[in-house]
């Protein structure tokens, strides 16, 4: 249903770790990833015995729990069609804690929930959490950022 906001998000594919969007408000978002097998990270790290990198589950966690829900937030009439991330436009991380619960392989599917702590000044700070197909908990943390130029309507 929410699936339309990825197409605003300022990655390639190899970089954009966002499937799907299932659950999106002003006050929180949920979406899902599935780690291809072939991804470039798991050559190396670690050789014969592929695991996700900290940094990979903190970048998934950042683009559904932080992005995403900071594009939609910024939208003024909350349409996700016609609207297009400005090429001028780029996400700001500018702070996480992040505690790591389980691993993630390669093919496993993930979900990601953020609940909004604040945003204002154009910072937002969410609760974010990730969970495995189990249910199990993979890591929590809490992110804080901003997205610079976000959001612009396409022309017709």
């Amino acid at each position: 249903m929410y699936n339309n906001i990825i197409a605003c998000l300022p990655y390639k594919s190899s970089f954009l770790f966002v499937d799907n969007v299932t659950a999106l408000s002003d006050n929180g978002v949920t979406g899902e990833y599935t780690l291809k097998p072939d991804s470039f990270f798991y050559e190396d790290h670690f050789i014969g015995n592929p695991v996700t990198p900290g940094v990979i589950i903190t970048e998934i966690m950042a683009q559904i729990g932080l992005v995403v829900l900071a594009i939609y937030i910024m939208m003024d009439d909350k349409i996700t069609t016609d609207v297009v991330i400005s090429k001028d436009s780029f996400p700001l991380l500018t702070s996480t804690e992040v505690s790591f619960f389980k691993m993630v392989l390669p093919g496993e599917k993930v979900t990601v929930s953020s609940k909004k702590e604040y945003f204002r000044f154009g910072k937002l700070k969410c609760k974010v959490e990730m969970h495995n197909e189990q249910a199990e908990l993979v890591a929590r943390g809490v992110f804080a950022g901003i997205v610079k130029n976000a959001l612009i309507k396409k022309q017709k």
